[in-house]
């Protein structure tokens, strides 16, 4: 590359995120999320050109899982293959944590041996602890509360098929105190969409994340609302999302979370309340009949594979920015 070919202000900025903790989407401004957007487009674009892009050569990634996965482990993963590096696999149950080992001695003996972490946990305390005693950055693959790394891919598959961001109406219908609701919120925010969400009661989203999200909407010039009725969340709708109703450990509130969350169903009545070419997004796994029909999953509106592929290319610029040289 030469120095004509630089843009500064980019370089700048990508040198301002090296090292960066990336536990919620709010720890990021509008300008960083919408440049790890424009990298993941480049690097997906080469990896369909079969162009070389090794910025990691040489480094190496700690995968702490406590959840199961298949989309996180396989992007970051196969992310850190593509970009040159190396990703090793550390089970909780493996690591000396398991046996009562502290958070905050685990993260600095792992930032010893390792250019990054992307942890997959339960509680966020414990990324935040992780992070807090961590000399090398933090990457949050899931916690209870933030899912931000799903977000910045879902982000990234709208922008592919919408063009913009900014302005388009997202709608998010079912368990809104969920991790993805609370990183939808933080993400809408950020790049200027408005956003409604519509929950049953008992399932509203954490209300400082939404208080929060939705006074930076208000500064960014959109809105953001709630309410209880689905189709009015729904209304001229520019995306509807939605998640599944029990998210892992919470298997044993299955019976009463279907009795409140079915009116939430996004099917094809709800749909209609939508633009007609409204996408449909889902991070997966779905249970086709519960959340979404499969009408819906499996018709025109969804674009839940692209969204998935996306996890690749959003989780390769994630590593690209904050771990590389």
């Amino acid at each position: 590359m030469t120095l004509h070919e630089i843009n500064v202000d980019e370089y700048l900025l990508e040198k301002q995120m090296r090292g960066k903790h990336f536990l919620t989407l709010a720890d990021f401004n509008s300008y960083e999320i919408e440049y790890l957007l424009k990298v993941a487009s480049q690097l997906k674009r080469k990896q369909q050109l079969n162009i070389p892009h090794e910025y990691l050569k040489g480094k190496t990634l700690g995968m702490i899982f406590e959840k199961s996965s298949t989309r996180t482990r396989l992007s970051f993963e196969i992310g850190m293959l593509k970009l040159g590096g190396h990703a090793s696999f550390l089970s909780s149950n493996d690591l000396q944590i398991g046996r009562g080992e502290s958070i905050s001695d685990t993260a600095k003996v792992l930032s010893r041996y390792l250019d990054g972490v992307m942890i997959r946990t339960y509680s966020h305390e414990t990324i935040e602890e992780f992070a807090e005693a961590s000399s090398i950055p933090v990457i949050n693959g899931l916690t209870d509360s933030h899912h931000p790394a799903q977000v910045l891919a879902d982000l990234l598959t709208i922008k592919e098929h919408k063009g913009q961001l900014k302005g388009l109406k997202l709608c998010y219908v079912g368990d809104g105190n969920n991790n993805m609701t609370h990183s939808l919120l933080e993400g809408a925010a950020k790049t200027g969409m408005n956003m409604t969400v519509s929950s049953p009661e008992g399932y509203e989203p954490d209300k400082g994340i939404y208080e929060k999200a939705k006074d930076l909407a208000e500064r960014q010039g959109c809105s953001f609302h709630f309410t209880y009725e689905p189709e009015e969340a729904a209304e001229d709708a520019d995306v509807i999302v939605t998640d599944v109703w029990a998210s892992m450990g919470e298997e044993h509130e299955q019976e009463e979370r279907v009795k409140k969350l079915t009116p939430y169903q996004v099917n094809e009545s709800l749909c209609d309340k939508a633009k007609d070419d409204f996408l449909f997004l889902h991070c997966l796994p779905a249970h086709r009949g519960e959340e979404v029909t499969a009408e819906i999953i499996d018709g025109k509106h969804s674009v839940v594979f692209d969204e998935a592929e996306n996890r690749l290319h959003a989780q390769k610029a994630l590593l690209k920015v904050l771990m590389g040289d």
